[in-house]
C-alpha cells in the first residue's frame, strides 16, 4: 500500500522521459511504472505535467537571526516552496553569523520548526575559526564551508592567502566561495565617486573576479582541496575553472543568465544591484556557452532580499542582493521554452548537480529508493511574475512584470505536498538534508 501516487505524469529519470506512475511510502520513491491507483491511500493526477527530481537551491540566504525584517526561516521556506524548490541551503552572513556549533545548532532547531522545505547550512570560515572547520563541517545538518574571499553583506572575511590556505587546510568537504579580490575591491573604490548604480560592475571588475579565482585555485592545488565557485559571472573565470573541473565546480545564478547591463540598471536601478555584479552580453554570453558545453555544474538563486526602502538608497550605501529563490524555476523553464537549454540540463543544473557537488544523500535523482521530492511543472502554462505573487518578506522581485513559459504546479517534500496550484498547503515539514562525510 503506498502513503501517495502520482499518477500519469511525465518522469524525468536518469534514463530519460517516460510516462510513469510514481509510488510514495514512508517519504521516499519506492516503485515506478505503471502501478495500481487501488494500492495507494491518495492518488495525484499528474496528467499533462512533468515530474521532475525536487529543485535544490543551494545559495539562499533567509537572514534568520538578526536581519528577520526582510526574511526569515519560515518566509523563505515559503518562497521556496510556492517556486517549486524542495531543499535550500542557507548562507551564514547573519547577525550573528553562523560561525560555531552553537549557532548552527540553533538555526537547525529554528528551521525544524519553521521550514517549508528540506535544508542545509553553510558554516562561516573566520580567521578565527579557520583550523576547527574539520569538527564543524560534519555536525548536523551542516551543507559545507562558505568562504567569503571579497567583501559583501555582512561581517565574514577571509581575504588574505595565508588564512584562505588554513582554511582549505582544516576539513575535506568541498568549500564554497564567494570570488572577488578584496585588495582590488579596496584599491577601486574611491574611483566611482558621484556615480550612480550603474558603476558596480565597473567597481567590482572582472579582473576582481579572475584574479580571485585564479588565486583560489593555486591553494586548492597546494592543499589537494576541492572548491566551489559560486556565481561565477565573468568569461574570464570560465576558461579558469574549465581547466580545473578535477577539484574545481561551480555555479551560475538565473538573474545573470537573465538580466544584462546597461539595460537592467537604466530600468531597475538598485534592484538589479548585487555581488557579484550583473554584467553586460558578452559575460552573459559566455555563462550560456559554459551551460552549453556542460561546465556548469549547479544552479543557485542567490536569494537575498533586502526591503525596497533599504534598496532605495543612493549607491554605494544601496545593499547588494535580490530574491530569487521564487523565480528560479519559472525563469528557466522559459529559457527551455526558448531553446537555450533542455528539460534534462535543467534537471541537472538543478537536482542531480548539487547532489552530486555537496554529496546529499537520497536527494536529486527520482529512482527508487531515493527521497519522494519533486517539482511538477506545467510547461506550456503562461504566467506573470509579480511582486504580489512573491513570498518573500521583502515583497518584490526584480522580474516583476515578466511573462513566462512554464511553472510549478505542485511542489512534494519527501512525499508531503507544501503546495499546489499556486497555495500552500499542509504545515511546515522541513528536516535536515543529510551528507555523506
Amino acid at each position: 500500500m503506498f502513503d501517495l501516487l502520482l499518477k500519469g505524469g511525465i518522469c524525468l529519470t536518469p534514463s530519460g522521459r517516460a510516462e510513469l506512475d510514481v509510488g510514495i511510502s514512508g517519504g521516499r520513491i519506492t516503485a515506478l511504472g505503471a502501478l495500481d491507483s487501488g494500492q495507494a491511500k491518495a492518488v495525484f493526477d499528474a496528467k499533462g505535467l512533468h515530474v521532475l527530481p525536487g529543485v535544490i537551491d543551494p545559495q539562499c540566504h533567509f537572514r534568520e537571526p538578526g536581519l528577520t525584517h526582510k526574511e526569515d526561516l519560515g518566509s523563505g521556506s515559503a518562497s521556496a516552496a510556492m517556486g517549486g524548490v524542495t531543499t535550500f541551503f542557507e548562507m551564514p552572513n547573519t547577525h550573528p553569523n553562523t560561525d560555531s556549533a552553537e549557532q548552527l545548532a540553533w538555526k537547525v532547531a529554528r528551521a525544524k520548526e519553521t521550514s517549508w522545505t528540506d535544508f542545509g547550512f553553510f558554516i562561516g570560515a573566520t580567521n578565527e575559526n579557520a583550523d576547527t572547520l574539520g569538527s564543524l563541517e560534519t555536525l548536523e545538518g551542516c551543507a559545507g564551508i562558505k568562504m567569503f574571499c571579497g567583501s559583501s553583506t555582512g561581517t565574514l572575511l577571509v581575504d588574505k592567502p595565508e588564512n584562505q590556505r588554513r582554511v582549505m587546510k582544516s576539513g575535506h568537504r568541498r568549500i564554497a566561495c564567494h570570488s572577488e579580490d578584496e585588495a582590488r575591491l579596496q584599491e577601486r573604490k574611491g574611483l566611482f565617486a558621484g556615480r550612480g548604480v550603474d558603476a558596480h560592475p565597473e567597481w567590482r571588475d572582472e579582473e576582481c573576479a579572475v584574479k580571485s579565482t585564479r588565486g583560489l585555485m593555486t591553494l586548492a592545488r597546494e592543499t589537494n582541496r576541492r572548491l566551489h565557485v559560486l556565481h561565477v559571472t565573468t568569461a574570464g573565470e570560465v576558461p579558469l575553472l574549465a581547466a580545473n573541473k578535477d577539484l574545481i565546480t561551480f555555479e551560475v545564478c538565473p538573474q545573470h543568465l537573465t538580466l544584462a547591463a546597461p539595460e537592467c540598471y537604466e530600468r531597475l536601478g538598485s534592484l538589479a544591484q548585487m555581488n557579484p555584479p550583473i554584467r553586460d552580453a558578452r559575460h552573459q554570453a559566455a555563462l550560456w556557452e559554459a551551460i552549453r558545453l556542460g561546465l556548469v555544474d549547479v544552479l543557485g538563486s542567490d536569494h537575498a532580499p533586502h526591503t525596497l526602502e533599504e534598496k532605495q538608497k543612493p549607491w554605494p550605501a544601496s545593499p547588494s542582493g535580490m530574491p530569487g529563490v521564487q523565480t528560479l524555476v519559472p525563469l528557466m523553464l522559459d529559457h527551455v521554452k526558448a531553446g537555450r537549454l533542455t528539460l534534462e540540463r535543467f534537471v541537472d543544473l538543478t537536482s542531480a548537480g548539487p547532489a552530486r557537488v555537496f554529496g546529499m544523500r537520497r536527494k536529486g535523482r527520482l529512482v527508487p529508493g531515493y527521497d519522494a521530492d519533486f517539482t511538477l511543472v506545467d510547461l506550456q502554462a503562461r504566467r506573470t511574475i509579480t511582486n504580489e505573487w512573491s513570498r518573500s518578506k521583502c515583497g518584490w522581485t526584480p522580474f516583476d512584470g515578466m511573462q513566462v513559459t512554464g511553472w510549478p504546479m505542485a511542489t512534494l517534500v519527501r512525499g508531503n505536498i507544501v503546495m499546489r496550484d499556486g497555495a500552500l498547503q499542509g504545515t511546515a515539514c522541513g528536516q535536515p538534508v543529510q551528507f555523506d562525510v
